[in-house]
């Protein structure tokens, strides 16, 4: 009778091991999930919250959409300058910036030096952001290469039938930097959309 015993407990024994091992590695798999989680979100982050969702809410943009211009234009720099003089967190030229204050700030006085200021910045940011949007007909890839590009090069395309089919929207870029900003621009709107989840998405894009 004890041999039959003792097989009983040495069968329990290994039981109970081969059920701490699947819930060790179960809780091993949930930890390193959990840590990948981590660094996506620190790779794709919600900054400057207050005006990005205020100003997006203003003008009907999902907030998500906002951010991803912001990643890609700055990396969340408020003190980002490019080589064409753009300045601040949506990188906003001097050109751009006096056009935008005549449509929304008319009475306003601000100088250029204030794209430096994050509500200002995004503020004006969102409000270009949605006129390429409506311009275009809310193709995204088509006002992400007009927010790069302007829109004067954008028009020039659409009326070549080899980068857009109906006039409407492009299908094709032919210049490598505008190629590789639409590329990000939808790259990180994905992952922001696939991170946060479509709670937060407004009626354009």
């Amino acid at each position: 009778m004890r041999k039959p015993k003792r097989k009983f407990r040495n069968g329990k024994k290994a039981l109970l091991l081969v059920l701490l091992a699947l819930v060790l590695g179960y809780l091993g798999v949930r930890i390193f999930r959990g840590g990948i989680h981590s660094l996506q979100l620190a790779e794709y982050p919600l900054r400057y919250e207050e005006y990005v969702e205020y100003y997006a809410d203003k003008y009907s943009l999902d907030p998500l959409l906002v951010y991803s211009f912001i990643r890609t234009e700055s990396g969340f720099d408020p003190q980002a300058h490019s080589n064409v003089d753009a300045r601040g967190l949506m990188q906003i030229t001097e050109e751009t910036f006096q056009w935008i204050q005549s449509k929304i700030a008319p009475d306003e006085e601000h100088t250029f030096e204030e794209l430096y200021d994050p509500e200002l910045n995004i503020r004006f940011g969102v409000y270009y952001l949605y006129a390429c949007l409506e311009r275009y007909g809310g193709d995204l890839a088509t006002a992400a290469s007009a927010y790069h590009s302007g829109w004067g090069t954008v028009d020039e395309l659409l009326e070549d039938s080899e980068c857009s089919p109906d006039g409407e929207r492009l299908t094709v870029f032919p210049y490598t930097q505008m190629r590789r900003y639409v590329a990000k621009i939808q790259s990180s709107y994905e992952n922001y959309q696939r991170l946060y989840g479509q709670a937060e998405e407004g009626e354009t894009a």
